[in-house]
């Protein structure tokens, strides 16, 4: 199975009953261990949280904090990349090589590192002076 599999079996779990836009994402861990979250709504966040942000969020809960690798599923016209909310989560676990495979439901996918994604990141170096 890979990645963008986890991604596509994950998104049949969103909450979506307001856009009805269904989005999945698995990520790997540098020790092989995969991580998934899909998007989730409600009536007072109709837009709901994402994705990404609940596969991060499975990782940390488990203790892990690296991303090695990452997918994201959509049924869109074109590959979806992350929000910035979830560029700059994504940036907060993974190094800047680490590469964000985006995907249409019938397969057209996008890849990009993460550096490509969210050039000029806030990281911790910026808080050097404090």
């Amino acid at each position: 199975m890979t990645l963008l599999d986890d991604a596509r079996a994950v998104r049949e779990n969103a909450y979506a009953p307001y856009s009805n836009f269904k989005v999945g994402a698995a990520l790997r861990t540098p020790d092989g261990t995969v991580y998934a979250g899909s998007n989730v709504e409600n009536v007072a966040y109709p837009e709901g949280t994402c994705a990404e942000a609940g596969a991060i969020a499975a990782m940390c809960a488990a203790g892990a904090r690296e991303i090695a690798e990452i997918a994201v599923i959509a049924d869109a016209p074109a590959p979806v990349p992350p929000c910035g909310g979830c560029r700059q989560k994504i940036a907060e676990f993974a190094k800047a090589d680490v590469v964000v495979t985006m995907s249409t439901m019938d397969g057209t996918t996008k890849s990009m590192t993460v550096a490509e994604l969210l050039p000029g990141r806030f990281t911790a170096d910026h808080m050097a002076n404090s």
